[in-house]
C-alpha cells in the first residue's frame, strides 16, 4: 500500500485489540519519526506499551486499548508542523497495517508534557491494531472548501479531494483553499485548533495534488 492508497483507507479508529506492535514496525515509525523531527525541528515521541494516552474518563466513553502514541510536540508555534508531519505519521502507520486516532483535546496533556521534555504538546496520534478500521468522516463537498480562479486544472481538484479527506478537529473541516495559475493559498479557523488542521489538510492537498504541480503561498 502506498501513501495515496492508505489516505483513502485511513479512519479514525478509537478502539484498540491488545495485538502488541512488532518490534521490527516499531523500529519503522521511530525512523520515520526521526526523519520529522530533524527535517522540521520538532520533538516528536513514539510510545510503546504505555495506557496513560487518555483520561480514565475518556477510556470508558470513546477509547478503548489506547497503548501506543505518537506525542505531536515541537517548539512554541509548532502547531501547523505537528500537523503536517502528524498526517505523515498516520497515513505512513496505515501502509504498514496499522489504524491511528489524532487526539487534539482530550488527551493526558500533563502526562504527554512531562514526556515532552519541554516541548509543547499539541495532541497525540493513537497507533495500533484497530478493532475496526474505522468508517468515513462525513465531508463536505470539494465546492464549499475551495475556489480556483479560471479553470480548474486536474492536479487542483485532486488536490482538495484529498484534504477532504484529512482529519479536522470536531470534524469541522474549517478551511478554504484558494488557487491561481500555480499558486495556492489556505486559510482555517478552527480556534485552538487552525494551527494543527492547517497543516493536516496541507499535507493531504500536497499527496493528493503533487508537491511538482504548485507553490503555496
Amino acid at each position: 500500500m502506498d501513501m495515496k492508497q492508505a489516505m483513502l483507507e485511513r479512519h479514525m479508529v478509537r478502539k484498540y485489540t491488545d495485538k502488541a506492535i512488532p518490534e521490527d514496525i516499531v523500529t519503522k515509525l521511530n525512523d520515520r519519526v526521526r526523519k520529522n523531527n530533524e527535517q522540521f525541528g520538532l520533538s516528536i515521541k513514539l510510545m510503546t506499551n504505555d495506557n496513560t494516552a487518555v483520561p480514565g474518563v475518556i477510556k470508558l466513553i470513546l477509547a478503548k486499548g489506547v497503548n501506543n502514541f505518537f506525542i505531536m510536540a515541537g517548539p512554541e508555534g509548532a502547531d501547523e508542523l505537528c500537523g503536517y508531519c502528524g498526517a505523515d505519521l498516520m497515513l505512513y502507520a496505515q501502509t504498514l497495517g496499522l489504524n491511528t486516532w489524532w487526539v487534539g483535546g482530550t488527551f493526558n496533556r500533563k502526562g504527554a508534557q512531562e514526556k515532552s521534555e519541554g516541548a509543547k504538546p499539541v495532541g497525540i496520534i493513537a497507533v495500533g491494531y484497530g478493532q475496526t478500521q474505522g468508517v468515513p468522516h462525513k465531508s463536505k463537498k470539494a465546492s464549499d472548501v475551495s475556489t480556483y480562479d479560471g479553470e480548474v486544472p486536474e492536479w487542483f481538484k485532486n488536490g482538495v479531494d484529498a484534504a477532504l479527506l484529512a482529519p479536522t478537529a470536531l470534524a469541522k473541516q474549517a478551511f478554504t483553499i484558494s488557487g491561481k495559475e500555480s499558486k495556492v493559498s489556505i486559510s482555517c479557523d478552527n480556534g485552538i485548533f487552525t494551527g494543527v488542521d492547517t497543516g493536516l489538510v496541507k499535507y493531504h492537498f500536497e499527496l493528493g495534488a503533487g508537491k511538482d504541480n504548485f507553490a503555496w503561498e
